[in-house]
C-alpha cells in the first residue's frame, strides 16, 4: 500500500518566531506475519513492500532460500472485527513439500529486538541454519575507493527521506559500486528485509558478489540477515556491536563500519578489501 508519509500539524520555533505549518511523517504502523494462517511476528514498519518484507524475514529466519520454496503472500481479508482489511496482517504460504519449521512467536520477537541476549547460542543457531557459505566465496575483492563512495550513493537515493528526515536505509550494490536496489523503512532491519525479500522474490538469492549498505549501525541481527542472504560484505556508516563482529569473523562475512569518505574500520573479512590499492 502506498501509506509512507503523513501530514501533522506542528508549532515551529525559529530564531524565536511561533509559527503553525503542517510537516510531512513517516508512516510507521504493525505488520503482523503469518505462516500457514498461524501468528508467526510482528514488526512495526513503514508501509510498502510488505510481501518482500515478510519473505525477506523468512529467509533471516533459515525458512525460506528460493523462489520456488514459496507459493504466495496474500493480505488478509477480514483482519479485523467488522471484517475490513488493514493491511497490516500477511499470510505466507510454503510451496508444497516445505517443512513449515516450529518457529515460536517469542523467539522472533527476541530475535527481531536485537535484544543483545543473544550470545553463543544466536550465533550456532545462524552457522548451523545459513544455506549460502561464504567462507568459500574469497575471490570477490572491494576497492576501499568504492566503499568509501557509497553512503554517498545510498543517500541521493533516499527520496522519502528528503521529505521526513525519519528513515533507514539499505541499499545493495555491485563490487563496482553500481546500486541495484534500494528500500527505506523506519527500521533499518525492515528495510534490509525488504532488500532481500525482492531478491528472493526474484529467484536471485544467493546475493554473492554485493554490497549492503546500511545507513546505521551493523548490529547482530543486520549481520545475520547478510549472512542468511549469501552476501559477503556488509557496510555500515556507524559502529557494528560486538555479537555483530563475532558473526562476522565467524561465518566468514566481511564487516566495514564508520564509512564516512574515505576513513573506515574493517572488523572481520578484510581479504575481501582491496588493502593493496592503498599502497
Amino acid at each position: 500500500m502506498g501509506r509512507v508519509t503523513e501530514r501533522r500539524r506542528v508549532i515551529r520555533i525559529r530564531d524565536g518566531a511561533v509559527s503553525t505549518r503542517p510537516d510531512t511523517l513517516v508512516a510507521e504502523e504493525p505488520l503482523e506475519i503469518r505462516l500457514g494462517g498461524k501468528p508467526l511476528a510482528i514488526t512495526m514498519r513503514t508501509p510498502g513492500d510488505d510481501f518482500a518484507l515478510a519473505a525477506g524475514f523468512l529467509v533471516s529466519e533459515g525458512v525460506l532460500g528460493s523462489a520456488a520454496e514459496l507459493a504466495n503472500i496474500v493480505y488478509c481479508a477480514g483482519a479485523t472485527d467488522d471484517g475490513s482489511n488493514t493491511y497490516n496482517v500477511v499470510d505466507v504460504q510454503l510451496a508444497p513439500g516445505v517443512a513449515v519449521p516450529d518457529i515460536t512467536l517469542e523467539r522472533n520477537v527476541y530475535t527481531t529486538s536485537s535484544c543483545g541476549l543473544c550470545g553463543k547460542a544466536s550465533l550456532d543457531a545462524v552457522r548451523t541454519t545459513a544455506r549460502f557459505a561464504l567462507k568459500d566465496d574469497d575471490a570477490m575483492t572491494v576497492e576501499p575507493a568504492t566503499l568509501s563512495v557509497l553512503p554517498d550513493r545510498l543517500r541521493a537515493a533516499q527520496r522519502v527521506f528528503d521529505r521526513t528526515g525519519g528513515l533507514h536505509a539499505a541499499g545493495l550494490f555491485t563490487v563496482d559500486g553500481e546500486l541495484l536496489d534500494l528500500r527505506e523503512d523506519v527500521g533499518r532491519h525492515n528495510a534490509v528485509d525488504k532488500i532481500i525479500g525482492r531478491a528472493l522474490q526474484q529467484d536471485r538469492l544467493p546475493l554473492s558478489d554485493t554490497v549492503l549498505m546500511v545507513s546505521g549501525r551493523a548490529s547482530f541481527e543486520l549481520a545475520q540477515k547478510a549472512v542468511m542472504a549469501g552476501i559477503p560484505v556488509l557496510a555500515a556508516v556507524s559502529a557494528p556491536s560486538s555479537l555483530a563482529v563475532d558473526l562476522a569473523a565467524e561465518t566468514g562475512l566481511t564487516l566495514v563500519g564508520f564509512l564516512r569518505g574515505s576513513s573506515m574500520n574493517v572488523y572481520a573479512g578484510e581479504h575481501r578489501i582491496a588493502l593493496d590499492s592503498l599502497g
